[in-house]
């Protein structure tokens, strides 16, 4: 009897013991679990568009090859300073020239037929046809007053049928004359008037051709038109050029043009006037300032992507920037200054309705927010925060309202 009794003592200790274990254990509460917290402040805030472009001259003067020939003396290196008038490089022109000897000859034999046409004819031709004429009506007028002087005569008795009849053959052998001479004339005067034509047509193009040599052989000679920079001359003296190539390029360079590549998503957010940075390799640590200023309406393929190309104008003041290189581009599309700023990553988005949990006294509330200016870290808040609110950055993990955290690096 004892023993059992000692039995069951000793099971309502372990069975007591275990008790106070579970009751201990229940009585230990887990720890919250800890997230980043931050705590809200003003900032300036900016979007922007990041891209790539080309630099362009503003106002370039290129000078290409208007006729097949060599390059006979290159007198300027590229990238040197000009000034207006100074000589570049010159083309050999012989060929020009000779044919704008021959053309001004042809020019002058045109314009002698072209008179000579207007006058009815060669003025040898003309002038002896003119005197023939005259002396055929002279024979016929002649002619015909001896005729009627026999004829009186005849009939007094005083002259013969035959002088007579003599008579009235030579005045027809003259009317026949004289009819042959005026549609001679009537012929010459035709055939002027179409030579005429043909001149004055001969006449224009011979000028057109001149005109064209003129510039040709005026083109030979290449001169800068601008104070400014030697940008490209990709031709050196024996080169061989062709209709088109260019031979040099120029331009003030103390002002450039970037055509800058924005990708189709982007498009929206460009407007004139935006500010502008462009960096280049070439240069590392330097920035050059600008503005947008043609806005893009359509898009064009550029390699693998759909582009629209945007215009921005750039100081270039120490002509550092050179034409044709490729540089980066950022674009300032809105900026916001003192602005109340939340972390992206604090934010979180419900059906389009964005939201934070805002932490306090180790529970986080969901608060909804109206969000202005983005970057690639940061939102502007417009509404529903104010500035010193502490904000969970959930990262990987799912919060809930009411939920109880605790600061990461709190123990």
């Amino acid at each position: 009897m004892a023993a059992t009794t000692k039995k069951q003592k000793s099971i309502i200790a372990g069975v007591a013991a275990a008790i106070v274990i579970v009751l201990v254990l229940v009585g230990v509460r887990r720890p919250p679990p800890a997230v980043p917290i931050v705590q809200l402040s003003r900032q300036n805030v900016s979007q922007t568009i990041s891209s790539n472009g080309t630099i362009q001259p503003i106002d370039p003067f290129v000078a290409r090859a208007q006729f097949p020939t060599f390059v006979s003396k290159v007198a300027a290196v590229e990238g040197q300073a000009v000034h207006r008038g100074q000589l570049i490089l010159t083309l050999d022109a012989s060929d020009i020239k000779s044919q704008l000897a021959q053309t001004r000859a042809d020019l002058i034999a045109s314009q002698t037929s072209l008179r000579n046409a207007k006058a009815g004819g060669a003025p040898a031709d003309v002038a002896q046809l003119q005197s023939d004429l005259a002396q055929a009506k002279a024979d016929v007028d002649s002619l015909e007053r001896s005729q009627k002087s026999l004829e009186s005569l005849l009939a007094s008795q005083a002259a013969t049928k035959d002088q007579v009849a003599k008579n009235a053959t030579d005045l027809e052998k003259a009317q026949a004359r004289l009819q042959s001479l005026e549609a001679r004339q009537s012929a010459m005067k035709q055939n002027a008037s179409v030579d005429a034509e043909q001149a004055e047509l001969r006449v224009n193009q011979d000028q057109e051709a001149i005109r064209s040599l003129e510039d040709k052989l005026s083109s030979a000679t290449v001169t800068s038109t601008v104070n400014g920079t030697l940008y490209s001359l990709p031709v050196h003296t024996g080169d061989y050029v062709k209709v088109g190539d260019e031979l040099a390029g120029m331009a003030d360079l103390h002002k450039v043009r970037v055509l800058v590549y924005v990708d189709e998503p982007d498009m929206g957010m460009l407007a004139p006037g935006q500010t502008v940075q462009v960096t280049w390799d070439a240069l590392p640590g330097r920035m050059w300032t600008g503005q947008t200023e043609q806005v893009p309406k359509q898009v064009v393929p550029h390699g693998m992507r759909s582009v629209a190309e945007l215009l921005c104008s750039v100081d270039n003041g120490k002509l550092e920037l050179l034409p044709n290189t490729n540089v980066d581009v950022k674009i300032l599309v809105r900026e916001s200054r003192n602005a109340l700023v939340v972390p992206r990553g604090a934010v979180r988005d419900d059906n389009g309705q964005r939201y934070v949990y805002v932490f306090n006294d180790g529970v986080v509330k969901r608060h909804n927010v109206v969000l202005g200016v983005s970057n690639a870290s940061s939102y502007e808040v417009l509404s529903g925060l104010s500035e010193g609110d502490r904000v969970a950055v959930p990262q990987d993990r799912t919060l809930h309202d009411g939920m109880n955290v605790r600061p990461a690096g709190e123990s």
